[in-house]
């Protein structure tokens, strides 16, 4: 099975707090993987040690190797900026910008020095039709995306993040402040965009989980205490820990 991100005894410190404790991890390509556990078990922080995030938050310290493609991320020459179209993110609360839903889309091919009127268009097009929220905004791109609703708002996230052609997708919670038509919506998005990237969710739902992944990691105390195929996780967990947390005794 082809791996795109592997991490090898991959601890993370912020100041003299010990967040991630040797986690060994490979995350299969073009699959939706799932990380649960209850909150402030490193899940966030897991994820945001694959696209770098965690640079930005003073005291941010990591022991052991995160890999892409072979390819370790933090090797002084890695070029931070690349590695985040490579790796987009999309964020537990929507983050448009207070721009229009055009510019929202159009931002990081900007950025990047994409400045063709055409390509643009063309590009924000194909990235609104791929979030499936192109039937409803195509007549009002010039319009606020501060006037979208929040599963709206969340979608256009997801399509500014897959304007720049990323190869991984990570989400943290993408569907926690949505309500329940929104979120349906996001899963069978997620369920469509896997062909293309592989994509990596935090999620506290745990029907979520079953709903949208291939393969699912149990955190626990910033540790991983079970991975696997999903179905087998949820099923038949080898771990007391994982069978008391999806049952509900805990978290």
């Amino acid at each position: 099975m082809p791996y795109r991100i592997e991490t090898r005894d991959l601890n993370v410190y912020f100041n003299e707090v010990h967040i991630l404790n040797d986690i060994n991890m490979k995350i299969p390509k073009n699959a939706v993987t799932s990380l649960i556990g209850p909150s402030g078990c490193g899940k966030s922080t897991f994820i945001r040690t694959l696209n770098r995030m965690n640079d930005l938050i003073e005291g941010f310290k990591k022991k052991g190797d995160v890999l892409l493609d072979g390819e370790d991320i933090y090797d002084p020459n890695v070029d931070v900026v690349e590695l985040r179209k490579k790796i987009g993110m999309v964020f537990q609360k929507a983050n448009p910008f207070p721009k229009s839903i055009f510019d929202n889309v159009a931002y990081g091919l900007r950025i990047h020095g994409i400045a063709d009127k055409d390509k643009l268009e063309k590009k924000v097009e194909k990235s609104l039709k791929a979030a499936a929220l192109w039937d409803e905004v195509k007549h009002k791109l010039d319009k606020s995306a501060m006037g979208l609703s929040g599963g709206q708002q969340q979608r256009l996230c997801i399509a500014r993040t897959i304007a720049v052609s990323p190869e991984v997708i990570l989400m943290d919670e993408p569907c926690s402040a949505l309500d329940p038509i929104s979120t349906t919506k996001i899963e069978d998005l997620i369920h469509k965009l896997k062909k293309d990237y592989t994509i990596i969710i935090v999620t506290h739902n745990m029907q979520q989980a079953t709903r949208v992944s291939k393969y699912t990691s149990f955190f626990l105390n910033g540790e991983i205490v079970e991975s696997g195929p999903t179905e087998k996780l949820f099923m038949e967990p080898e771990d007391k820990r994982t069978e008391d947390y999806i049952t509900g005794r805990f978290g």
